[in-house]
C-alpha cells in the first residue's frame, strides 16, 4: 500500500534541458580552433599589390609563364567557340573568369608562400604543393563551378527576357544589342545579377584558397574564415574586390595578353591579403 504524502512535502521540480547556443564562428571548424581574423585598414590594399609585384619580379620566369598558360587557354577557348559558332558566349565567359580567377592562381599562392619562407620556388615544388591540397581545392572549385553555371543560366535568362531571341554573335553584339532601346535596363539587370553572384564567390574565396595552400584546414573551414574576414573588413574588401576586377578586366581587355602579368600580380597580392587578414 502506498504511503500518504506529508502535507509539508516539497514538490519535485523537473528541470528543462536547453540546448547550448551554437557559436557561428566555431560551428564550421569541428575540433579545430577558429583562426583569428584581423581588422585591416584601407591603405593596406596598396601594400598587397606592392608586395605582389615584388614576388612577381623575384620569380619572373615562373610567374609570367604561369600567366602565359592562361593566356593560351583563353585563346583556345575563344577559337573553339568560333569554330562551333557560339561566339555569343565569349562575353559571359569572360565575366565568369572573374569568378574562377582565385582558383586559377593557387600555384601563385605557393610561390609567394615559399618566398616568405626564404625558399626558391620551382614548377615542380609548386605542382607538388597543389597536388597535395587537391581534395580541398576541388571542393572550393566545385562551389565556383556552380556559381559559373548559375551566372551563365541567369545571363541567358536575362537576355531572353529583354530581347526574346537567341544571343547574336559577338561581331554584331554592339550593333544589335547595345544600341537597342532596352539596352540600359538589360545592362543594369545583368550587372546587378552578376554582382550578387560575384560578391558571394568573393566572400567565400578571398581568403580560403590561399589558406588551404598554407594550412592543414578543410575547405569548409577555410571558406567560413574567408566569410568572417570579408564581413569584418567589408569596407576594405569592397575596394580590394574592385581593384581585382579592374586589374583583371584590363588583362581581358587587352585581348588576354595582359593576363600574363595581371593574373600573377593579383595572385601574389591575394596571398599577402590573406596573410594580413588571418593570423
Amino acid at each position: 500500500m502506498a504511503r500518504p504524502i506529508p502535507a509539508d512535502a516539497t514538490p519535485i521540480r523537473h528541470k528543462t534541458l536547453h540546448a547550448l547556443p551554437v557559436d557561428p564562428n566555431t560551428q564550421w571548424y569541428g575540433t579545430q580552433t577558429p583562426p583569428v581574423v584581423r581588422r585591416v585598414t584601407v591603405d593596406q590594399s596598396s601594400r598587397w599589390l606592392s608586395r605582389g609585384w615584388q614576388d612577381l619580379t623575384r620569380s619572373p620566369g615562373i610567374s609570367l609563364s604561369y600567366g602565359l598558360v592562361f593566356v593560351a587557354m583563353a585563346y583556345a577557348i575563344v577559337f573553339g567557340l568560333r569554330q562551333i559558332g557560339m561566339t555569343s558566349l565569349i562575353l559571359p565567359l569572360m565575366a565568369g573568369f572573374m569568378l574562377v580567377g582565385p582558383l586559377a592562381a593557387v600555384g601563385l599562392y605557393d610561390i609567394s608562400r615559399r618566398h616568405g619562407a626564404g625558399e626558391t620556388p620551382t614548377w615542380a615544388t609548386t605542382a607538388a604543393a597543389v597536388f597535395q591540397k587537391a581534395d580541398q581545392l576541388l571542393i572550393v572549385g566545385l562551389v565556383m563551378m556552380m556559381a559559373i553555371l548559375a551566372w551563365m543560366m541567369m545571363a541567358l535568362l536575362i537576355f531572353a527576357s529583354f530581347y526574346n531571341q537567341a544571343p547574336p554573335s559577338l561581331d554584331s553584339f554592339l550593333l544589335e544589342i547595345l544600341s537597342a532601346e532596352q539596352a540600359p535596363l538589360f545592362l543594369l539587370a545583368g550587372t546587378f545579377a552578376g554582382g550578387m553572384i560575384a560578391a558571394a564567390v568573393f566572400t567565400l574565396t578571398a581568403v580560403s584558397l590561399p589558406m588551404i595552400m598554407d594550412r592543414d584546414i578543410s575547405a569548409v573551414a577555410a571558406m567560413a574564415t574567408s566569410a568572417r574576414a570579408v564581413t569584418k573588413n567589408w569596407r576594405v574588401m569592397v575596394g580590394w574586390g574592385a581593384m581585382i576586377v579592374l586589374v583583371t578586366g584590363f588583362g581581358l581587355a587587352t585581348f588576354f595578353i595582359g593576363l600574363a602579368v595581371c593574373l600573377p600580380l593579383i595572385g601574389h597580392a591575394s596571398w599577402h591579403a590573406y596573410r594580413a587578414l588571418v593570423d
